[in-house]
């Protein structure tokens, strides 16, 4: 379980710090934003769904055994209420040690919940997304999912 942390006032909040820990591989910080109950979810590009704090924190150990990876959040669309908050964003990721890394653009989608600790995430669902950066758009035509 996520060692308690401070209070963080908003959804807004979780996030910029959820982006900070990737930023500086740091397990703890990036542990502790996450809700304390074991439906938590975390699917990274590519990879089966993790549930409960030991699946997710082992995946992050591994990621950041290979360093910190810089994510800058873009295009974020946030849908909310008083309990939730649902973020649809845009990840411009790089490894910065790696000369042989290509920037590359995940699509996420975050979920906070407000608990008696604050706001806590609850859901990380990343995917590669399709296409150049400059192709991407947003969907406003009648497709459904």
């Amino acid at each position: 379980m996520p060692n308690p942390v401070q209070i963080l006032a908003s959804a807004e909040d979780v996030e910029h710090a959820f982006y900070d820990a990737i930023a500086r591989a740091d397990l703890e910080s990036l542990m502790a934003l996450w809700a304390d109950d074991e439906e938590i979810t975390c699917i990274h590009p590519g990879a089966p769904r993790l549930q409960g704090h030991a699946a997710i924190r082992e995946s992050w150990m591994m990621i950041f055994e290979r360093g910190p990876v810089m994510i800058r959040p873009r295009h974020v669309h946030v849908a909310h209420n008083l309990s939730c908050s649902v973020h649809s964003v845009v990840e411009e990721v790089k490894t910065p040690d790696d000369p042989d890394w290509q920037e590359m653009h995940i699509l996420a989608t975050n979920v906070y919940l407000k608990t008696p600790q604050g706001w806590r995430m609850v859901l990380h669902h990343a995917s590669i997304a399709p296409g150049t950066p400059a192709e991407q758009t947003i969907a406003t035509s009648g497709i459904l999912h």
